[in-house]
């Protein structure tokens, strides 16, 4: 299983579960055990540096279990197989999302032109409520 950046996650970290999937399929779907839950540890993971698995920590923070463990379940497909494919197929999408760097923020000013345009809409608004008051008594 081939990262978006070039790394092997070796198959001996993944591990499987498969369990009945529930939903329609009736006989099928009440017989075949085709759900499959993928079971990956991070902290035990070869392939990703400590500062790597700290970042990695911190944004699947959410998906982790209290283990450091991320588990994924996959059971739209009728095959135990397909259904396996795929949950491998949202891991490494899941980690190559999670291993983006958000770009930095350039801080800018406003043009002296958007300052401009702020006050003057601010002045027309301004202009709008007075207009409806009632005249004053002077």
């Amino acid at each position: 299983m081939r990262l978006a950046d070039g790394r092997e996650l070796p198959e001996w970290e993944l591990r499987f579960r498969a369990s009945l999937s529930g939903g329609p399929g009736g006989q099928h779907a009440n017989t075949s055990a085709t759900r499959v839950t993928l079971i990956w540890n991070l902290s035990n993971s070869s392939v990703f540096s400590a500062p790597e698995k700290i970042w990695l920590a911190k944004r699947l923070a959410s998906r982790l279990t209290r283990e450091g463990e991320l588990l994924l379940s996959a059971d739209g497909e009728r095959s135990q197989k397909r259904n396996r494919e795929a949950v491998i197929e949202r891991l490494i999408a899941l980690l190559d999302e999670a291993l983006k760097r958000p770009k930095r923020r350039r801080p800018t000013r406003p043009t002296r032109g958007s300052q401009r345009r702020r006050v003057d809409a601010k002045k027309q608004r301004g202009a709008l409520k007075a207009s409806r008051r009632p005249p004053s008594e002077d």
